[in-house]
C-alpha cells in the first residue's frame, strides 16, 4: 500500500504545522487535517492566511503554497478518516481534572473518542501514527480498542512523537534533530515503520531518522521534555542563590554552558517556563513512576514543577515587596502575555500567575503583548477560578499600545522575551511613567546599565 492520502485528526499547535510541512514536502500525498472546531477549521480556511489561527514565524507561507492545492482543512471527519491510508491522531492530552490521577495523569479520552471513531469509519487496513504526547503504553490501548471494536480491518499503530518547539517549529520540522518512529516488531509493524520513513525522508536525512519499539518511542517524548525542563528549574533555583550572594546568574550560566559535558542551551534563567508541554509531560512522568511503585523517581522529577512554580510565585512577590510592600492601586504594565516569544500560544504562561497574585494586592494591570488577543488574556485568567470575570476585567486592561500601557505606571514587567521590547524608546517610556519608575524584567532582555543612566530602577533574574 503506498500513502496516498493522509489524515489528520486535531488542527493544533502539533497537526496543523506538522501537516503543512509534510504536504509542502510531499506534493503527491493528499493531506486533510481535520476537526470538529469549527471556528478552528474556518480560521485555518481563511482566505487572508496571516489570519490562521497558530501563530509561527514562516508557517502561513508554507500554508499558503500548499492550500488547496494538497493540503485541506476541514471538519469532515469521517469522510477524511474513510478515505485516509495513514491517520495521524494530535488530539489534545490535558492533565486528569478529576478521578485517579487527577493533577497528574494524562487525560485520553480524546484519544479513545478518536480511535473509537477510526474503529467505526474504516472500512480497510490503515496505519495510524500517535503524535500527540502520550504515556508509554497507549498504543496497546488505541489497538485494543481498533482490533475488538473495528470491521475486520488491520490496524499497524506507530508512535511518531513530535519535538517541535513553539516559535521555531517551522525551523524545527524542516531541519529536525531527529525524528522518531516506534512501532512492532513485527514484519509488519516494520513494514508500517518504513512507510512513515519514507515521507520523511523526503526532507529529512535518513541518519536523522531513528527507528525503536514504540514504547521507547512513547517515553522518549516524556523525557526529552522533562530533562528541558528540568535545565530551567535548575538555573532557576541558582538564580535566587545568585540574588541573595552577589553572584550574576548569567555569568554563572556562561561559564558553566561552557563546559562540553552540559552545553550552554536551556540555561536562561528567567521568570520560569510556560507552554503547553513541559508541565503536562512532567506530571505525566510522575504519575507514570507513582503508579509503578517508584515513590523517589516521582518525587525527583515533580521537584522540577515545584521549582518553576516557586519561581512565578516569586517574581510577583518580589515586585509587591519592592514597591513598598503594596501595590494596591499601582498601575503594573505587562510586557508579553504569551509564554515565550514567536507565538501566540498562553497555555501555563508565567504571566498569567503574575497577574493573578498581583490582581489578589489590588494591582492594576494593564497588558500588551504583539501577537495575544484580549479574548484569550481573559479567558486565561478567567479559567483560574480566582475572582469574578467582572473583577478581572475591573483590574485589568489590554491594549494594542506598549507605551498607552506604560503611561502612568509605577513599574513595567517584562514577561515575554519579544524582541521588539528592546527596540522601544524606553526614554519616552521613562518620561510617562510615575516616579520612581520600575523595570521587573522576568526575562534578562533589556540593557540594565542602558536603562539604569535613563533612571530606571531595574532588577532582572539572578543579579
Amino acid at each position: 500500500m503506498n500513502i496516498k492520502k493522509i489524515c489528520c485528526i486535531g488542527a493544533g499547535y502539533v497537526g496543523g504545522p506538522t501537516m503543512a510541512v509534510i504536504a509542502q514536502k510531499s506534493p503527491d500525498i493528499k493531506v486533510t487535517v481535520v476537526d470538529l472546531n469549527e471556528k478552528r477549521i474556518a480560521a485555518w480556511n481563511d482566505e487572508n492566511v496571516e489570519n490562521i489561527p497558530i501563530y509561527e514565524p514562516g508557517l502561513s507561507d508554507i500554508v499558503a503554497s500548499c492550500r488547496g492545492r494538497n493540503l485541506f482543512f476541514s471538519t469532515e471527519v469521517d469522510k477524511a478518516i474513510d478515505e485516509a491510508d495513514m491517520i495521524f491522531i494530535s488530539v489534545n492530552t490535558p492533565t486528569k481534572t478529576y478521578g485517579v490521577g487527577k493533577g497528574m495523569a494524562a487525560d485520553l479520552k480524546y484519544i479513545e473518542l478518536c480511535a473509537r471513531q477510526i474503529a467505526r469509519v474504516a472500512k480497510n487496513d490503515k496505519i495510524v501514527v500517535e503524535k500527540s504526547t502520550l504515556p508509554v503504553r497507549t498504543a496497546s490501548a488505541i489497538k485494543d480498542i481498533l482490533d475488538n471494536t473495528g470491521n475486520g480491518v488491520q490496524f499497524q499503530i506507530l508512535s511518531n512523537p513530535e519535538f517541535l518547539a513553539e516559535g521555531t517549529a517551522v525551523a524545527d520540522l524542516l531541519m529536525p534533530d531527529r525524528v522518531l518512529i516506534g512501532g512492532d516488531t513485527t514484519e509488519e509493524g516494520q513494514n508500517a515503520i518504513q512507510k512513515l520513513v519514507d515521507i520523511y525522508a523526503n526532507w529529512v536525512p535518513k541518519e536523522r531518522i531513528l527507528t525503536t519499539n514504540v514504547w521507547s518511542s512513547e517515553l522518549s517524548k516524556l523525557t526529552a521534555n522533562a530533562f528541558l525542563a528540568q535545565r530551567v528549574s535548575s538555573i532557576n533555583a541558582l538564580s535566587e542563590l545568585c540574588e541573595k550572594t552577589g553572584a550574576d546568574v548569567n555569568e554563572v550560566a556562561k561559564a558553566i554552558g561552557m563546559d562540553s559535558r552540559i552545553g550552554s542551551k536551556f540555561l536562561k534563567s528567567s521568570v520560569g517556563f510556560g507552554g503547553s508541554c513541559f508541565q503536562k509531560d512532567i506530571l505525566n512522568l510522575v504519575y507514570i513512576a507513582k503508579s509503578y511503585g517508584l515513590n523517589e523517581v516521582a518525587d525527583y522529577w515533580e521537584q522540577v514543577i515545584i521549582m518553576n512554580d516557586h519561581q512565578k510565585r516569586r517574581f510577583g512577590k518580589n515586585i509587591i515587596q519592592t514597591l513598598y510592600n503594596t501595590v494596591s492601586g499601582k498601575k503594573i504594565a505587562f510586557m508579553g502575555w504569551a509564554f515565550k516569544k514567536d507565538t501566540n500560544d498562553t497555555r501555563e504562561s508565567a504571566a498569567i500567575y503574575v497577574a493573578d497574585d498581583l490582581l489578589s494586592e489590588r494591582a492594576e494591570i494593564a497588558v500588551y503583548d504583539p501577537k495575544v488577543q484580549e479574548d484569550q488574556i481573559f479567558y486565561d485568567l478567567d479559567y483560574l477560578e480566582s475572582r469574578s470575570a467582572d473583577e478581572n476585567r475591573r483590574g485589568l486592561t489590554v491594549t494594542n499600545d506598549p507605551y498607552a500601557a506604560a503611561d502612568k505606571a509605577h513599574a513595567i514587567a517584562i514577561l515575554t522575551e519579544w524582541d521588539e521590547f528592546k527596540t522601544y524608546d524606553w526614554k519616552r517610556i521613562y518620561d510617562n511613567m510615575l516616579k520612581p519608575a520600575f523595570i521587573f524584567d522576568g526575562r534578562n532582555l533589556l540593557d540594565k546599565e542602558a536603562l539604569q543612566k535613563i533612571g530606571f530602577v531595574y532588577q532582572g533574574i539572578g543579579s
